[in-house]
């Protein structure tokens, strides 16, 4: 990994009911947000809701937040105000809370398959440079800051800001506030504390199960959290987007302006860098690597495997070492895949087995410096003894394949559908039971078309076979609209 920044770039793509952002890094696509007019995300959104029901055995309680499901609000994530004199710890969770009561909480993960949303009542309200913790008394820094020096002293600056204005509570320090003065890290800070005071007020009058604070829309929030001092220009292809966006940076943010741009080309923005492809490509489980190898992707509800396979590379002098540079290219494209399709939670990945412990270190590095920008928080832990890689990465809004997809409604999410030949058999079993039970001269059977041609050429002769068991008439007919282990048999 180079000391070089890559030169980045941000692609906003505005439709009627879409809105979709893309990061890219010298011209490569690595991460892609969407949002739908009616499927927001809910993270960061306050809302006062109602505790529904405590669950001591989980240390935890269902709150009813006016969604279609109720969110989950576990002991850990309780805060207690500074004022109080509490510290968001207890033993019980019906030390905490009660069922009835009225709770201000945040969405701290949208909801998820069959999973509600998950709170926190540790309030953080981000601005550009400095995310506000109104229950908290810590001050952080991004650990993306790695200078040693100017985290201590944007630390030493923030601590000075509270103490001067008499304020109890703590503050993270973004990233992009690497180099800023005190004056712009104070004016992030009133605006935070003014959001907050309107954020009490909204909730001293809110009715319970109703949202009190809603987050920036996907553009406003792509000028907040994205736009960094690495990022050169921001195209935006609607002009109603543009001149929000504009107003936003002339009222919050004037170093950005400089960057914004109407996007007014014919060709679409996302045919740019073949964007439209590469989201494409990322829903395929597999994805090939130029040296001839590939890797499989594998997403389930409980963990995300990837494995990684030489395939046709045979390009070094002996195996050990094709193996080490598949598994250096593997690295890479498995850092850029986790955050081009957003796979957060267990992450196992399965590098082909290397004997030399350098290497293993090496591939290790590689992966630690190629997830070096993500803006999601990962963990990696050493190689297993079973020589797998395991890791976690946060995981706060759904994954580019649950946005864009769903479970195929031929094989209803196995990933497989029965052979042809498996149908015929059961097809014939049907035919048997059928004809145990009931009285008729001829079975119908309606199927896909592989199915019946099947029937009539390898399985012929056990068709046969089973007219002169049954003592039935079978006559064949193709649907085409069948899926392939679809079938009917109807009597006559």
């Amino acid at each position: 990994m180079t000391d070089e920044s890559p030169k980045e770039e941000i692609l906003v793509n505005v439709t009627p009911s879409e809105v979709r952002a893309a990061l890219l890094e010298n011209g490569v696509l690595q991460e892609i947000y969407i949002e739908r007019a009616d499927r927001r995300g809910l993270t960061s959104n306050i809302y006062k809701g109602r505790v529904s029901r405590v669950l001591p055995g989980m240390q935890a309680a269902f709150i009813d937040i006016g969604l279609e499901r109720t969110a989950f609000l576990h002991a850990s994530d309780i805060a207690a105000p500074p004022a109080e004199g509490g510290n968001g710890e207890a033993s019980n969770i019906r030390d905490l809370v009660r069922e009835g009561d009225s709770i201000v909480v945040q969405v701290v993960k949208d909801p998820l398959g069959n999973k509600g949303a998950r709170l926190s009542t540790y309030i953080s309200l981000p601005s550009r440079h400095v995310v506000l913790l109104p229950y908290s008394s810590v001050v952080g820094v991004s650990a993306r800051i790695e200078d040693d020096e100017e985290r201590e002293r944007l630390r030493g600056m923030v601590e000075a800001l509270l103490h001067e204005h008499e304020l109890e509570c703590g503050a993270i320090v973004r990233t992009v506030a690497e180099g800023s003065t005190a004056d712009v890290i104070a004016a992030d800070l009133r605006y935070t504390l003014k959001l907050w005071g309107v954020v009490q007020e909204r909730c001293s009058r809110a009715a319970v199960k109703t949202l009190v604070h809603e987050d920036l829309s996907l553009p406003l929030r792509v000028l907040r959290d994205l736009a960094t001092t690495e990022v050169e220009t921001i195209l935006v292809d609607s002009e109603a987007d543009y001149n929000l966006m504009q107003d936003f940076t002339t009222t919050y943010l004037p170093d950005i302006e400089p960057m914004l741009e109407h996007y007014k080309r014919r060709r679409p923005i996302f045919d740019l860098h073949g964007i439209e492809d590469e989201i494409r490509k990322s829903l395929d489980r597999s994805i090939s690597l130029k040296s001839g190898g590939y890797l499989i992707f594998d997403q389930t509800e409980a963990m995300t495997t990837v494995d990684v396979n030489t395939g046709a590379y045979v390009g070094h002098r002996n195996l050990e070492e094709t193996i080490y540079r598949t598994n250096l290219e593997a690295a890479v494209a498995i850092a850029r895949q986790l955050r081009l399709r957003n796979l957060g939670g267990i992450i196992i990945l399965d590098f082909i087995d290397m004997e030399e412990e350098d290497h293993r270190k090496n591939v290790l590095q590689v992966l630690e410096n190629s997830l070096a920008r993500d803006h999601a928080r990962h963990q990696i832990s050493p190689v297993s003894p079973l020589g797998l890689v395991e890791m976690t990465r946060k995981r706060t809004r759904e994954s580019l394949q649950h946005i864009l997809g769903e479970d195929c409604p031929g094989c209803s999410g196995r990933g497989f559908v029965m052979t042809a030949e498996t149908v015929c058999f059961e097809v014939f079993r049907e035919i048997i039971r059928q004809s145990r039970q009931f009285e008729f001269e001829e079975a119908l059977v309606l199927a896909q078309q592989d199915v019946i041609e099947l029937l009539l050429d390898e399985q012929a002769r056990s068709l046969a076979e089973l007219e002169e068991q049954t003592g039935k008439s079978i006559r064949l007919q193709t649907e085409s609209l069948y899926l392939p282990d679809q079938f009917d048999v109807v009597l006559m």
